[in-house]
């Protein structure tokens, strides 16, 4: 602080702190015991109150007074500027709640000038999601989330800044435990005997759910892979189950189960036995018989005999059932 003093000739300046009526400095002596407080001068002229290590209960007015008749003086206000601070209470801390509640998150913050509050999330992800529009960042020292779900998972920023670098900002958790719930890619497989085939089944729930596999009535089926991923904070499971049907009670219904402790959740697959193809040997005849016979210069023709296509396996019966159709004919002709 500076006060410039013309023709002081023997009078004396003096400072005091105005909200308190201390007296700090006269001339080049300091009054007051703290040691942070210091005085200078130029040629009797140019007068400074020297405060080191400023702090916020420095704030305030100031005085600089010369000793005259009537006394002359001059007042200054010391405005201390203070960064942003994060207060750990009654700022919320890392929390776990259930899948449809309300959740609040505070974050109360001090300095000079006030802070301002502003919520994100990690990643750039939406705060809030409102009918088709997506919020991003909210102002104010809470943040309430409605009924929230899986999606609302992951790390909150509430973040502190009054223009005084440095802004400051603390990290909140909020894990959200739910059921798990099962997605299959396929729910029913046609195959044959010794054909290996893979079941897929993919859960997700927190905290990490129990999974296996049951067959038929409830038999538990030993084996199959288990391949855990976390992905936002969710525990995600991919159950595969590789089989081979090698007799009729392979085949029928599975079943993929996971739980824990919220509850328990389940889907089905269906194995159907397809059998192997026959192969078809292709037969074919004119649309019409006719027979020639020795006893008589006419042909028989029926016009509504046409004979199908036969497989291989009844080819022999065809010709079979052929020669006797004709013994059969010549008999009726005759």
């Amino acid at each position: 602080m500076t006060c410039i003093v013309h023709d002081l000739v023997s009078f004396k300046v003096a400072f005091l702190r105005v909200d308190t009526q201390t007296i700090l400095t006269i001339q080049s002596t300091v009054i007051t015991k703290n040691h942070r407080i210091g005085i200078t001068h130029t040629e009797n002229r140019i007068w400074q109150l020297r405060i080191k290590d400023v702090r916020e209960s420095d704030r305030g007015w100031y005085m600089c007074q010369i000793n005259t008749d009537p006394m002359k003086s001059q007042v200054g206000y010391l405005d201390v500027v203070v960064p942003p601070d994060i207060l750990d209470y009654p700022t919320s801390q890392d929390m776990i709640v259930r899948e449809g509640y309300n959740v609040s998150l505070n974050c109360a913050a001090v300095g000079s000038p006030e802070p301002t509050i502003t919520w994100r999330r990690e990643r750039g992800k939406p705060l809030l999601s409102v009918g088709s529009r997506d919020i991003f960042h909210a102002e104010g020292p809470t943040l309430i989330i409605p009924r929230v779900n899986r999606h609302h998972m992951g790390a909150y920023l509430c973040i502190a800044s009054n223009g005084i670098p440095p802004t400051v900002s603390k990290r909140i958790m909020v894990i959200v435990n739910f059921p798990p719930t099962i997605w299959v890619r396929h729910q029913s497989f046609f195959v044959a005997i010794g054909q290996k085939i893979t079941l897929e089944c993919i859960t997700e729930s927190h905290p990490n759910s129990v999974n296996y596999w049951l067959r038929g009535k409830g038999d538990i089926v030993q084996g199959g892979s288990y391949e855990q991923l976390m992905l936002e904070n969710v525990f995600k499971v991919v159950m595969k189950l590789v089989i081979r049907p090698v007799k009729p009670t392979d085949f029928g219904i599975y079943k993929c189960i996971a739980k824990n402790s919220l509850g328990e959740s389940e889907e089905t697959i269906t194995v159907h036995h397809k059998s192997k193809p026959v192969d078809l040997l292709a037969y074919h005849q004119p649309n019409h018989i006719s027979a020639t016979f020795a006893n008589s210069s006419s042909n028989y023709r029926n016009p509504d005999w046409n004979l199908p296509h036969f497989s291989h396996s009844n080819t022999r019966s065809l010709f079979i059932s052929s020669s006797l159709l004709i013994l059969w004919s010549i008999f009726v002709t005759s």
